[in-house]
């Protein structure tokens, strides 16, 4: 007869897991109060090895706009 193994139902933790040492938010204050997080499209991700080239590239962008007239104060 074959063996069977149980597989866990969906939302269940397989007994080999153990976070019984685990810290809750061990990392989560690298992330300071200016940090901001932004998803990519994975087509865009695609383009970019990290996050530095990411970030030259907005700064390209930022460094070309236009500026906005501004209202003269009456």
């Amino acid at each position: 007869m074959k063996k069977t193994t149980r597989t866990p139902a969906k939302g269940e933790m397989r007994a080999e897991y153990d976070f019984s040492k685990a810290v809750l938010g061990k990392y989560a204050g690298r992330m300071g109060r200016t940090t901001t997080l932004v998803v990519l499209e994975p087509d865009v991700a695609a383009v970019f090895d990290t996050s530095e080239s990411v970030n030259s590239a907005l700064r390209a962008l930022v460094a070309i706009r236009v500026p906005k007239k501004r209202k003269k104060a009456s």
